[in-house]
């Protein structure tokens, strides 16, 4: 049966790059695959309409013209903006690639509506990269987990300024505990003198060391500048420090600020 693999992002995202990389994979004898670019598809119906119901023909077609391919896969690239195409296309596997805040069409970006649901999110433009990480989970058949917000969660809060190796570590024990962490970052900029990183950077830092491995077992919040945390009788709730050999505690945010020249 016919796999059928949704590239979707913004214009100049990278989405036709990260296909023909992906393919290169996916096309290994004997397997054979099918590729659809979105442009590709308007000019050959010659339809450049691009209003919602412009749109909305346009994923139904492409879901046609991937129903037709007797192939193993089906890689198909556009760039998706409404939950409607992405329903239409019902994607076996979608990538979401999400690099740029905006594109260079502003009706595009007005309509664009980030998804909720994918198995894979490239934050940069690194195709090649990611084609390597991502092909060989479509060829087992194993989805990516995904962040569930009703399931029990480990809290990991801190300023991350920036966040390093003994982080990570950190992060990777308290993994352990529940499958999935919650990552808080303190809104501290300029705080003492001593945090001189705004928030986009930290995550930045942050998905730069987590991603692509932990993708769909985190997400990162923003929360005040919080130096106490209590709760009132027995909700439930456990605290603890985790204690790391000398070759994680030794690692020191305020040297790594210095070596960085900050």
């Amino acid at each position: 049966m016919t796999q059928r693999i949704l590239i979707m992002g913004l214009p100049g995202a990278g989405k036709t790059t990260l296909a023909k990389e992906l393919i290169k994979h996916l096309s290994a004898p004997p397997r054979t695959v099918k590729w659809l670019n979105a442009d590709g598809v308007r000019k050959t119906y010659n339809d450049w309409d691009f209003s919602t119901e412009g749109r909305i023909r346009q994923s139904k077609r492409m879901r046609e013209l991937a129903d037709l391919s007797t192939n193993d896969f089906v890689v198909v690239d556009f760039v998706a903006p409404l939950v409607e195409m992405r329903d239409n296309f019902a994607a076996d596997w979608t990538i979401w690639i999400d690099t740029i805040d905006a594109s260079r069409f502003e009706d595009t970006n007005k309509a664009f509506i980030p998804p909720t649901k994918y198995d894979f999110r490239v934050p940069e433009q690194d195709a090649v990269k990611w084609a390597d990480y991502i092909w060989p989970w479509i060829m087992d058949d194993i989805h990516r987990p995904v962040f569930d917000w009703r399931k029990e969660t480990v809290q990991m809060l801190g300023r991350w300024q920036p966040w390093h190796a003994g982080h990570r570590a950190l992060f990777e024990r308290l993994l352990q505990r529940t499958g999935q962490v919650i990552i808080q970052i303190r809104d501290v900029q300029g705080w003492q003198g001593s945090n001189p990183f705004a928030l986009d950077q930290v995550k930045a830092f942050i998905k730069r060391d987590l991603d692509p491995l932990y993708q769909g077992q985190y997400e990162i919040q923003i929360v005040p500048n919080i130096v106490h945390i209590g709760w009132g009788r027995g909700v439930g709730y456990t605290s603890g420090e985790e204690i790391f050999d000398d070759s994680i505690t030794s690692i020191s945010a305020t040297q790594i600020r210095k070596d960085m020249g900050i």
